[in-house]
């Protein structure tokens, strides 16, 4: 029944602690835990039906966060409810030589954060200091261990904090942040990506903050962060996947600097593409204008993945596909955001 299980939803959201109740459905029973507002259920007899049974349940009493995209709206209300809180973060980077270059009279993403107007109670990630030095003078590569925990102490992010983030060009860097702390960490609670970020946010009058942000609290304890080391692929990997042709590798840079037709915007980049990749450039997947643009909806993003040519049987949620997907981009930022998209179509997160 449907307006039961909206019914239970409501009550699991407000109830303190983690109070297990027992139900019993079709000869099932099942054991449902309330924890952080979401519901999960776990069979004791007749695997099968519950599964389902545990599905559907968790469909309906969805935070917003479990595809790793959050509304305007949706956050407003969030933030106005006397649920759990939200760490937000601004995770802007810009592209120089781009049209996401910084804005005129710019001084740079953080200095820019610093400035306003940001999202009120809002943090900043860096994401060209908070990672590992390359020795061929590659920016941002993903953090060791040790600097992402010290990073993350600093922001106040606990392994229980849900976390949404955004940017200032709409929907462009901020997914790199999503990517690092919940699929390269595993980060264990909610995250998710402002969908249309701070120029959507500013459109629909809600309240922002400007000028000077008070004096930062203390570090929270560093926690301990695990690095999935399988989640990114090193250059070996890539050569001997080139070769076997074993997985499906999808670019998302724009087409021109796909097919080399267009200079690279970093001095000494080959233009080109990898042999055998897919090209999905990554504004194909925005709709709106430029440094405004939100997610295509599901049904429009699945048409222009299929465009693409990925193979549909890839999109399956089970992870069912043959072959791994790789994303790759000009330097690990655009394919996060291809990587969420994917999300979107039910792709799973590894």
């Amino acid at each position: 029944n449907p307006f039961l299980f909206k019914l239970w939803c409501h009550m699991f959201r407000r109830a303190v602690g983690a109070a297990p109740v027992l139900l019993r459905r079709k000869r099932v029973l099942v054991q449902v835990t309330a924890t952080a507002g979401l519901a999960t259920a776990v069979a004791f007899v007749q695997p099968r039906l519950a599964r389902s049974f545990a599905v559907r349940f968790k469909a309906t009493c969805s935070s917003g966060m479990d595809r790793g995209l959050v509304s305007c709206e949706w956050l407003k209300a969030e933030l106005d409810s006397s649920r759990e809180p939200l760490k937000l973060v601004d995770a802007t980077w810009y592209l120089p030589g781009s049209p996401f270059a910084p804005p005129d009279g710019s001084e740079g993403a953080k200095s820019d954060y610093m400035r306003g107007p940001r999202l009120p109670g809002s943090v900043f990630f860096d994401i060209d200091a908070v990672s590992t030095p390359s020795p061929a003078g590659l920016p941002h590569m993903l953090p060791d261990e040790a600097t992402f925990a010290a990073a993350m102490a600093v922001l106040g992010i606990q392994p229980e904090t849900r976390v949404v983030a955004y940017d200032r060009l709409g929907i462009f860097s901020s997914p790199r942040f999503w990517y690092t702390l919940k699929v390269v960490f595993g980060h264990t609670a909610e995250v998710a990506v402002l969908d249309g970020g701070l120029p959507r946010w500013q459109e629909l009058g809600y309240p922002l903050e400007d000028g000077s942000l008070l004096p930062p609290s203390a570090p929270e304890s560093v926690a301990t962060w695990v690095k999935d080391v399988a989640v990114p692929w090193d250059k070996a990997q890539m050569l001997r996947t080139i070769e076997a042709r074993d997985a499906l590798v999808i670019d998302a840079r724009p087409g021109p600097r796909f097919h080399g037709e267009a200079p690279e915007p970093r001095p000494g980049m080959r233009s080109g593409h990898m042999p055998g990749s897919l090209n999905l450039p990554f504004l194909s997947l925005l709709a709106g204008p430029l440094r405004h643009g939100t997610l295509l909806p599901a049904p429009e993003l699945k048409q222009v993945v299929l465009e693409a040519g990925v193979p549909e049987e890839s999109l399956a949620p089970t992870g069912s596909s043959s072959q791994p997907i790789v994303n790759t981009c000009g330097s690990g930022l655009t394919a996060c955001l291809v990587h969420l998209a994917l999300h979107q179509l039910g792709v799973p997160l590894d």
